[in-house]
């Protein structure tokens, strides 16, 4: 083996190894905005369950109840509450 094959064996690896670390990190932020998505829609089937709150479920409060997750919902019943939604 030559010293440039090895030298470019190690700058592959290097390289794969960093699109791995990429990868994964956005694999992480995937999972958690898909968890605080799921967390969000629970919570709003679960909210309209309470007799003095009923949030309409449309594309708006799912967007802000799915990427809002728990803080979203909160915010949906705090404007159903003062009668803005």
């Amino acid at each position: 083996m030559s010293i440039t094959t090895i030298l470019f064996a190690i700058i592959v690896i290097a390289i794969g190894l960093a699109f791995l670390k990429f990868l994964l990190s956005i694999g992480r932020i995937v999972l958690r905005l898909a968890l605080q998505i799921l967390t969000g829609l629970v919570l709003l089937h679960l909210v309209n369950f309470l007799p003095f709150v009923h949030i309409p479920i449309n594309i708006l409060t799912v967007l802000v109840a799915g990427f809002g997750g728990i803080t979203g919902v909160g915010v949906l019943i705090l404007l159903r509450i003062l009668g803005l939604l």
